[in-house]
């Protein structure tokens, strides 16, 4: 069975595990043993701009929200504009899809697919929505998903909304869209823990993906290359 490495890095700002992310996902590109490594991360509140997203999808200025403690950041992933904030549980898979499918629509669906088997565990009954990337319940997304490939490595994610604030998805139009709402495991099921999400994402990215996750750290990794 192929093995991925996983590292849960609790919080940490937004521009720091992005460039976290450049930088394994050159040791994957260098390291044809390795296939990939799964980040689970936290962030405090910031705004992502994705290649294909816009400031006019902001409906406060940039300035107002900076004075409410939100960042703003511009993203290479792909998508539009998004929330990070306390309370979601972010995944960053870097994954060389060469050791298992080139193809980007496949890799989103299996990501879709990660997260809907892992709610299932919580009684919530998630799903896809037509025209749209991300996860559903009924017509709130509660998870949303931007990629960017290099050389067929995958890098950036999902984030899912555990007990997030969802105030703060008012402040734009979540990933361009205006007609749909925004949900959270917590605002469904006010029992289940941010610990058990992350365990059950673990669990159903191993199911789906058929691939062993082994524990790691950052320091570890980083002796491996030398950094």
């Amino acid at each position: 069975m192929k093995k991925v490495l996983v590292m849960n890095l609790g919080r940490i700002r937004y521009g720091e595990a992005y460039e976290l992310q450049k930088e394994l996902l050159n040791y994957v590109l260098d390291n044809e043993a390795l296939i990939g490594v799964f980040l689970l991360v936290e962030h405090p509140p910031v705004f992502t701009i994705g290649k294909s997203g816009t400031y006019k999808d902001f409906l406060y200025s940039t300035e107002e929200i900076r004075e409410r403690g939100i960042e703003i950041y511009e993203s290479d992933r792909g998508g539009k504009i998004t929330y990070h904030g306390l309370g979601q549980v972010v995944g960053y898979p870097i994954l060389d899809l060469k050791a298992f499918k080139k193809d980007l629509h496949w890799y989103v669906h299996q990501i879709e697919e990660t997260i809907i088997d892992s709610l299932k565990t919580f009684g919530i009954s998630a799903g896809r929505k037509d025209k749209y990337i991300g996860v559903w319940v009924e017509n709130e997304k509660i998870c949303a998903i931007g990629i960017r490939l290099k050389k067929w490595v995958a890098m950036h994610g999902f984030a899912l909304n555990h007990h997030t604030n969802l105030e703060d998805f008012h402040l734009i139009n979540p990933c361009g869209i205006r007609e749909f709402g925004v949900t959270s495991i917590n605002k469904i099921n006010q029992k289940v823990k941010y610990t058990e999400v992350i365990e059950e994402v673990k669990k159903s990215f191993e199911k789906i993906f058929d691939v062993e996750l082994v524990e790691t750290t950052l320091n570890e990794v980083r002796d491996c290359y030398g950094k």
